[in-house]
């Protein structure tokens, strides 16, 4: 399992609303506490609403999540389109938002084909 299918399966775990311990957690992945303590670290940069902490457990709150989406690169471009005018905006809670939700959705993009060049998000340079 990789490091992605992982955290994708602590996240599917946590989807519960329950408690759940490092060290549950842990064997149920077959990987060490301190492994569970660096993804959980991990999920909660990438703004996952986890809460918890070592030695006591960890909980997902509020959670939103979207199943899996297949784009148009014309949905690409207005989805970009959409998250710059988010981004300019004077609320900074939105603009904030519009910016963390571009990362996210840059992060999980296929590479940029030859017929994507110019197409905003979908040009945008990929996590690694």
């Amino acid at each position: 399992m990789t490091r992605d299918e992982r955290l994708q399966q602590i996240i599917a775990i946590l989807r519960d609303g329950k408690m759940h311990r490092a060290r549950d957690l842990a064997a149920r992945l077959d990987v060490s506490e301190r492994t569970i303590w660096r993804d959980m670290a991990e999920i909660s940069a990438y703004g996952v609403p986890v809460e918890g902490e070592r030695g006591v457990g960890y909980i997902l709150r509020r959670a939103v999540g979207l199943p899996p989406l297949v784009l148009t690169r014309e949905e690409l471009a207005a989805l970009d389109h959409l998250l710059t005018l988010a981004e300019a905006v004077e609320d900074p809670r939105i603009a904030a938002g519009a910016a963390s939700l571009a990362t996210k959705i840059r992060a999980v993009l296929p590479p940029p084909s030859a017929e994507d060049a110019g197409e905003g998000l979908a040009t945008a340079p990929t996590k690694s």
